[in-house]
């Protein structure tokens, strides 16, 4: 890989205005992403605050009702703040820490990575100020107040559709207007490099401890790794330590929405194409002339007009499998999985478990790790509306 590139993905494409910081992140990165110090710290406070190692949990029940495949749970939601955000927002902080930085600004869009960012703040004593979508504030409202409970400032973006996409560009925006003293906490593997490469790092504790836990529960490798597909960093992490091991399947599952045969959706692979936006090459949803296309998912994470640059490349390249998933196969698993195993899943990790729920009857013999990666907490109440019950937090 040429530095900052997957195959033609990746790249840097921003003003000149941000150059110099994505210099100095790049440097500090490769200064310490090595670095025996800084990796014992880091890891130190995954374990100590964070909780890891999550759990791999074995779903007996699932796995007798649908037939077929063992499934492994790969427990990311027990992580504190209820996500996979964390282990990637406690690199990036401890980093910015390093640097000298003294305020951290994030976008969100189901809210997740903007807590755990707002936590880490707090931890480390640092100004924190997120940015989300006008729309996904009203849909995510429990986790703008825990944000502000925690002391960050939240800006509720109204530009364009309101979502996602326009929480990152107000982001980048007042990353280039105040870069001396403020570090950018990207939340998935995707903008302009060095991010897709460094929060894959941090995400990568995923399949590490998922290939040491199954060595320990099977004796061997699971013969499929499924994670949803955002910008896809919970993915990214839950595939990177497999992508050599070609008998383990990747398979990303995105928001199909309303269906990929309507422009209500958020499928990139299925319906996108090759462009350049946020600062990278990568495949987006776009309208006929080019430009970034409104997209629609009910999970906010995942209500992302593109994915990450090595997502692109290990598509392309043919090592890993992207299928959609739409709201109402999402919704079916979230509310299956409760009532089967106990366990509310996060709307985002519902897509992924509605695809294996599809394909474990047909692998029989087989082991399947489906990476959960959130609580669903946050989506009750928007789950019960999409069902015709009308409650709120």
């Amino acid at each position: 890989m040429t530095e900052g590139r997957f195959g033609i993905y990746g790249g840097q494409y921003v003003p000149e205005t941000l150059m110099g910081a994505l210099c100095e992140l790049n440097e500090a990165y490769k200064t310490y992403k090595d670095d025996i110090n800084f990796n014992n710290e880091l890891q130190s406070l995954f374990n100590g605050y964070a909780g890891r190692p999550s759990p791999l949990y074995y779903a007996a029940k699932m796995s007798a009702d649908l037939g077929g495949a063992k499934i492994y749970f790969k427990r990311e939601d027990m992580n504190h703040t209820g996500s996979h955000k964390i282990n990637n927002v406690l690199g990036q902080t401890l980093l910015a820490k390093k640097m000298g930085k003294r305020r951290v600004i994030a976008e969100t869009g189901a809210g997740q990575h903007g807590v755990a960012t707002a936590t880490a703040a707090a931890l480390f004593g640092m100004e924190c100020e997120v940015f989300m979508g006008r729309v996904d504030t009203e849909r995510q409202a429990l986790n703008v107040y825990k944000m502000r409970l925690l002391g960050a400032k939240v800006h509720a973006v109204d530009s364009g559709t309101a979502t996602l996409k326009d929480a990152v560009s107000e982001t980048m925006s007042e990353w280039a207007r105040r870069i001396s003293d403020t570090h950018y906490v990207l939340g998935s593997v995707m903008g302009p490099h060095p991010f897709p490469e460094m929060v894959r790092d941090f995400q990568s504790v995923i399949s590490r401890e998922i290939k040491s836990q199954m060595l320990a529960a099977e004796g061997r490798l699971p013969d499929a790794v499924v994670a949803c597909v955002g910008g896809g960093s919970n993915a990214m992490g839950a595939f990177y330590h497999f992508i050599d091991d070609k008998q383990v399947k990747l398979i990303g599952c995105e928001a199909a929405g309303r269906g990929i045969d309507t422009k209500e959706t958020a499928a990139t692979v299925s319906t996108g194409r090759v462009g350049i936006f946020h600062g990278m090459k990568s495949y987006f949803c776009q309208d006929d002339f080019g430009q970034i296309a409104p997209v629609y998912s009910i999970s906010a994470g995942l209500d992302y007009p593109g994915i990450g640059p090595e997502h692109a490349y290990l598509y392309e390249s043919g090592r890993a499998q992207y299928v959609p998933v739409t709201d109402d196969e999402a919704v079916e698993a979230f509310e299956y999985v409760s009532r089967t195993e106990g366990i509310i899943p996060a709307i985002e990790s519902s897509h992924a478990l509605s695809h294996v729920m599809r394909i474990a009857p047909h692998m029989r013999d087989k082991i399947i790790v489906v990476n959960i990666s959130g609580r669903g907490d946050k989506d009750c109440a928007a789950i019960a509306r999409y069902r015709g019950e009308d409650i709120h937090e």
